[in-house]
């Protein structure tokens, strides 16, 4: 089996640079280790910014996201009773999309059956060999069968726990990380959302976001502790603790409903550099985590994409490796500023145990001077937006 690129990982990362390369009429195929079925099940982020939207667009694909997805001009930051808008429109004159991952992933998942971008779901023992040479290929089994994918370059989009930049020597790269003292504790229900932008709420108790993926169906978080199980948070709780931190405003829009998805997940800022070895490219979260404060993740995979899709194509239609050479400074640059962003406003809206009452006076003042300095508001605005590739 062979390709021009071989792409591991079927996340919208990897199917977004599968479709741009075949596109250009550029060789892929996609090695994915879950089914079909299991990906699309994994509930993630639904904020894009215009890097998003724009490829999509340019894939032919934005239809049913304009039609369904919602845009919105601008969101809060809470504080007690005070309500802080952002209002990005006004203040940097764009806006983001509210359209979940899950969409996106359908979206570029069924397409790829239309249009002939192959992807092989369920493939085992993905291992990468010889990624230093101009013959890279990648092993794996499928339906108890062993294959072999040659190619020409191989771009690992498989996650933080994909064997991509495993494959990458210890002494090839260097870990940045910061692990958080909590987690979010998320919840989806099918009823219809306390507000119509996002709220993003600092409490005493801890903080809470109340998010949407739909008019009819709502996407809600609360800080806590790792060592919470969900078992100690039924429906009733979560809502009621939902309703104390997001303030008497936004609870008294709150509609409770049964849950249909609840889960924890930890929060970690993470960077591997460089995102380039040999002829193997890291894209998305096998390069890179941010917490989700900043709504960064797939956004961030997106211009990853894009950096990475340009690059190719620039050496398959005229050998020029200028792009491929760059790849890992170009991306890194941009990431690093949404990692910074990521992780200011996640120390401003978190309650972390070891910073007393002296960290929580410094929160409250930098709020209160957000609330009253347009200059902060933009500042916030034209980063949560994103920055220009």
């Amino acid at each position: 089996m062979k390709a021009d690129v071989a792409i591991i990982g079927a996340g919208p990362a990897g199917l977004m640079l599968g479709h741009l390369l075949h596109q250009a009429g550029i060789g892929v195929v996609i090695l994915e280790r879950k089914s079909a079925d299991y990906v699309l099940s994994r509930i993630r982020a639904g904020v894009l910014e215009q890097v998003t939207v724009d490829l999509l667009d340019q894939l032919g694909l934005g239809e049913r996201m304009h039609k369904e997805g919602l845009p919105h001009k601008g969101f809060f930051l809470a504080h007690g009773e005070q309500l802080i808008h952002i209002d990005l429109q006004a203040l940097t004159g764009h806006s983001v999309m509210v359209y979940g991952q899950t969409e996106v992933t359908r979206d570029l998942m069924e397409a790829a059956a239309a249009r002939g971008v192959e992807i092989i779901y369920e493939a085992e023992d993905v291992t990468l060999h010889n990624i230093e040479t101009d013959a890279p290929h990648i092993t794996f089994r499928k339906d108890g069968a062993a294959h072999r994918l040659d190619a020409r370059f191989i771009a690992g989009c498989d996650g933080f726990h994909g064997p991509s930049r495993q494959a990458i020597p210890k002494s090839a790269g260097k870990v940045f990380e910061k692990v958080y003292p909590f987690g979010w504790l998320g919840i989806l229900a099918e009823v219809p959302p306390c507000n119509d932008e996002l709220i993003y709420a600092n409490h005493d108790r801890g903080f809470a976001l109340a998010s949407m993926r739909s008019m009819t169906r709502s996407r809600y978080y609360v800080q806590v502790d790792l060592s919470e199980k969900l078992e100690d948070w039924p429906d009733d709780r979560i809502w009621e603790e939902l309703r104390l931190r997001l303030g008497p405003e936004a609870g008294a829009r709150m509609t409770p409903g049964p849950s249909i998805e609840k889960s924890i997940a930890p929060l970690r800022s993470f960077v591997f550099e460089p995102m380039r070895h040999g002829n193997l490219f890291l894209a998305g979260d096998a390069a890179h985590i941010v917490p989700p404060t900043g709504a960064k993740g797939l956004n961030l995979a997106s211009s990853d994409v894009a950096y990475l899709s340009r690059a190719l194509i620039r050496f398959f239609r005229d050998g020029n490796s200028g792009g491929i050479d760059t790849y890992s400074q170009t991306a890194l640059a941009r990431i690093w500023k949404s990692e910074r962003f990521s992780w200011s406003l996640t120390m401003l809206m978190h309650r972390f145990p070891e910073g007393g009452e002296f960290g929580r006076r410094m929160q409250i003042a930098e709020l209160e001077y957000i609330a009253n300095s347009r200059a902060a508001r933009t500042a916030i605005a034209e980063n949560y937006i994103g920055l220009p590739l």
